[in-house]
């Protein structure tokens, strides 16, 4: 066994552990070693934008997690994709860029949070951003994280703007900027049409830092304990040898709502009989680790077109040679096209303040976007619920660190749940009844016609046969003060010294759109609080 050693020790090169990568060793007075369970971000379909349908379900770049059967869904198990490379989920996602609505963050720090409020994060998020629309109040253009317009278009997804605004629904041509309600299109993590993850925004620029040391293909098994205080990392490397790194100052978990919790457990920090049932010493009893897990469960509504889609374009090798020839030519066409076009934020009734249902329109349709887009004309109106009830939570499996913890996401549990998953699908299958969207729509394939718009029962039961993850996992090492607390506001392990969490576990609520772009601000808050309170001493 050997040992390094460094002042902060990162475990896990995602989305908020590149950003702290970067931020703690741009003084060249503080040394820092990052640990990822995977490889480097060498596979080329990470940087194609489209790349997702080669990199999702991948075991070479992705966890392949999988959900216990979930009543909510009528038993059904689902997988749950999470980046296992450099840059993690990033590497792998739909490359959207949403920051959620500021009323998120304010009801974080009414929560018992102070800093995390609005106006607190907003300067977060400009100071990460190359906005390429340029620099305004909500807006920042001198990042290395580069926020683009859609560099392709289908008449498909113009429809479907054009028809959600004559059912009602505003234009907005800026969902992160003075409001979020309305329709239009994703600002996407791209540069030139080629991905911008965490790993090419924030590792690339501080790779060739001598006091940063990045090591791959380490697994990390457990948290290195000196009674109340973290002092380093156990992991196994590539050639399954146990490894030790020593943290002279801190070590920060960035493992993601997964991870992050299991790694807690494993090292005897969690519910203490939970932790004795698998034989682990405890070593702080914090009942909280694992629980307040929250998704964005999405429905995915299928419509038959009369013109083509994405779906037939790629069918043909002939297509896909000339879709291919273009990209390598002007980085555009359908190989520049993330996850959807088009979106929408809105309100279900006037009983909510703010939009509770977000809207991805892509111009094509798959079971899954690892399995192939199906083999008909069509496209996908997918709608989610953004501030869901329901409460799931992480379990360990089993003390070995190699065997999956237990996904238990309990989806639609709640009576407000239910209700809101139903108005939105049929919010979506009205859209779909108006002009110009209708004259393209050839048939209603999922849910088909004969599903009444007025059937709660009969759409909630659709719901819960086809709903799926949108892959947005938090909330699992809840920031806060109290007994249902993993961490405080400063992200420190309550109990624990020299131990931190920065990543969307610590979410005390999960933000009201995709959660890419709150696990980079994450990532900046925790380096600018861990670089504060060393300076102070």
């Amino acid at each position: 066994m050997s040992e390094i050693s460094a002042d902060y020790v990162i475990v896990g090169a995602g989305s908020a552990g590149c950003v702290l990568a970067n931020r703690l060793s741009a003084d060249p007075r503080n040394t820092v070693i990052l640990l990822e369970a995977g490889g480097r971000d060498w596979n080329p379909w990470i940087h194609i934008p489209v790349g997702y349908f080669k990199t999702m379900h991948n075991p070479a770049v992705d966890w392949c997690y999988r959900t216990e059967p979930d009543p909510g869904l009528n038993g059904r198990a689902l997988d749950w994709p999470r980046g296992k490379v450099l840059g993690g989920s990033s590497s792998l996602n739909g490359l959207l860029y949403v920051r959620g609505q500021p009323q998120d963050y304010d009801r974080w720090a009414q929560m018992g949070n102070p800093g995390w409020g609005w106006d607190d994060v907003l300067p977060l998020f400009k100071r990460s951003e190359r906005q390429e629309r340029g620099a305004d109040e909500y807006h920042g253009d001198q990042g290395t994280l580069w926020v683009s317009n859609m560099r392709l278009q289908r008449p498909i997804c113009d429809a479907w703007v054009a028809a959600a605004q004559e059912a009602g629904y505003p234009f907005n041509p800026d969902y992160n900027g003075a409001t979020q309600e309305g329709v239009g299109y994703f600002q996407l993590t791209t540069r030139n049409g080629r991905r911008c993850s965490a790993a090419v925004a924030f590792l690339n620029p501080a790779r060739k830092r001598p006091n940063l040391t990045i090591i791959t293909h380490a697994q990390a098994s457990r948290i290195m304990l000196e009674g109340r205080r973290a002092v380093g990392v156990a992991y196994r490397d590539r050639a399954g040898l146990d490894q030790v790194v020593k943290a002279g100052r801190e070590v920060i978990l960035s493992s993601g709502a997964i991870g992050s919790p299991q790694l807690l457990m494993l090292s005897g920090i969690g519910e203490a009989a939970h932790l004795q049932d698998h034989g682990i010493e405890v070593r702080q009893n914090l009942r909280a680790v694992g629980r307040n897990m929250q998704d964005h469960l999405q429905a995915r509504l299928v419509f038959k077109c009369h013109d083509a889609t994405l779906n037939d374009e790629v069918r043909s090798l002939s297509n896909q040679a000339r879709i291919a020839l273009k990209y390598a030519l002007f980085r555009s066409g359908p190989m520049a096209m993330a996850a959807s076009l088009a979106t929408g934020f809105m309100r279900t009734g006037d009983h909510v303040e703010t939009p509770d249902i977000q809207f991805h329109v892509q111009p094509w349709s798959a079971d899954s976007p690892g399995e192939g887009v199906h083999r008909f004309s069509a496209f996908t109106m997918s709608v989610c619920q953004l501030r869901p009830e329901s409460r799931g939570e992480i379990r360990l499996a089993s003390s070995d660190p190699r065997k999956y913890p237990k996904i238990i996401p309990n989806y639609l549990s709640t009576e407000t749940d239910c209700r809101t998953i139903v108005e939105g699908i049929r919010i979506a299958r009205r859209i779909a009844r108006c002009a110009p969207l209708t004259s393209k729509i050839s048939e209603e394939f999922r849910p088909d016609r004969t599903l009444d718009l007025d059937d709660y029962e009969g759409t909630l039961d659709w719901a819960r046969r086809y709903s799926t993850t949108i892959y947005h996992p938090t909330g699992t090492c809840k920031m806060g003060q109290g007994p249902d607390t993993v961490v405080d506001a400063r992200l420190r392990v309550h109990g624990i010294d020299g131990l931190r969490v920065a990543d969307c576990s610590i979410m005390p609520e999960i933000v009201s759109g995709n959660t890419n772009a709150p696990a980079i601000m994450i990532g900046e808050k925790a380096s600018d609080m861990i670089l504060a309170d060393h300076a102070a001493g």
